[in-house]
């Protein structure tokens, strides 16, 4: 089974970091703030999904999103612009 962890930018430009299993039927927990969705999510309006990555585990996805909850906002920034210079500098 594979696992998505994502990144959302909301239209106050706050972002977000999630991981799943379901991507789609998460984004439309989200989208339709149904009991299921983040707190976050409810609480910051439309949203676009900005980064995404696949990983081959549930462990390893949980890992991931804790490690790209802990950069610092030019770093995450980076990543979602695809500025692998960047962000090995950061």
């Amino acid at each position: 089974m594979s696992y998505s962890v994502y990144i959302l930018r909301f239209s106050d430009n706050n972002l977000y970091i999630g991981q799943t299993n379901d991507l789609d039927n998460r984004l439309k927990s989200h989208i339709n703030k149904t009991t299921k969705a983040a707190k976050f999510a409810k609480d910051h309006g439309n949203f676009k999904i900005v980064y995404r990555e696949e990983c081959n585990s549930r462990v390893g996805a949980m890992r991931r999103e804790k490690q790209l909850k802990g950069w610092t906002r030019d770093k995450k920034e980076a990543l979602i612009s695809g500025n692998l210079k960047l962000l090995k500098t950061l």
